[in-house]
């Protein structure tokens, strides 16, 4: 697509899907085994998970009550960790409520730093978002159960991942072997008309126009399993995933584009 930010919803749209995420996160893991292994971040158990979700949402908000200029020097927040296990449920759920707070005095438009292509308060609601979502995805598969994810909410994720990827070397490096002469690989939702078009260029990559010409490889599925494909935690040679093209730029890209 050449308007990348078409499928961008709005802010609004995001704090009410963060707190719906995390709802849905927190009755996951509720009771739940929190020592069972976590496929999608491998050497994490889901207590793991948890702390991880519940910090990063945590320290979002501290950002977005700054709302910072700069990148920040320290990442200490006083994350107030449960004293037992069985607590970490309850904790997930206030996270998602201070950051709730914290979207209720804060401006979506204003200007503050961030480490993606946005340099609004928005980038960091939108990046709160997937973050939860893929985490929830991650938790419901350790326990065997199959995500369900709202394609339009999908197709934004999508469009959130590849936007920002090529901002991500600093914590990614590989990122920064995604360069090329002009080789495109395109990723298409067959549920949504969610459309995208990467080109590598010597000096990097990013989202390109679809023009109507062929593309050097393509990978198309819903919009959901697309965007767990771009987090890894799907592999492009499953039956969920239509893929053509030349092979070695499609193992290029999946092997440095990892997040």
């Amino acid at each position: 697509m050449s308007d990348s930010s078409g499928w961008a919803s709005a802010p609004a749209a995001h704090r009410d899907a963060i707190e719906a995420e995390t709802a849905r996160f927190v009755e996951v893991v509720k009771g739940a085994d929190l020592t069972a292994p976590v496929p999608g971040c491998p050497g994490w158990t889901l207590v793991d998970l948890v702390r991880h979700a519940g910090s990063v949402q945590r320290w979002f908000s501290v950002l977005l009550r700054q709302l910072v200029q700069e990148p920040p020097r320290s990442r200490d927040v006083d994350l107030q960790l449960p004293a037992h296990e069985d607590g970490y449920a309850d904790w997930l759920a206030a996270s998602a409520a201070e950051a709730r707070r914290v979207f209720a005095v804060t401006d979506p438009d204003a200007p503050m730093w961030a480490w993606g292509a946005d340099q609004h308060a928005r980038f960091w609601m939108r990046r709160m978002l997937f973050e939860t979502l893929v985490h929830r995805a991650d938790a419901e598969l350790a326990l065997g159960l199959r995500p369900v994810i709202d394609r339009d909410l999908a197709t934004d994720g999508v469009d959130e991942f590849l936007v920002n990827l090529p901002f991500a070397a600093f914590f990614a490096p590989k990122v920064a072997d995604l360069r090329g002469n002009g080789e495109t690989v395109r990723f298409r939702c067959t549920d949504t008309d969610g459309d995208w078009l990467v080109r590598l260029r010597p000096d990097g990559f990013g989202i390109d126009s679809i023009d109507g010409g062929d593309e050097d490889a393509a990978v198309q599925g819903t919009a959901g399993d697309l965007l767990l494909l771009m987090y890894g935690r799907l592999d492009r040679r499953s039956d969920a995933f239509e893929v053509h093209g030349d092979e070695e730029l499609l193992t290029r890209w999946f092997n440095n584009s990892a997040f």
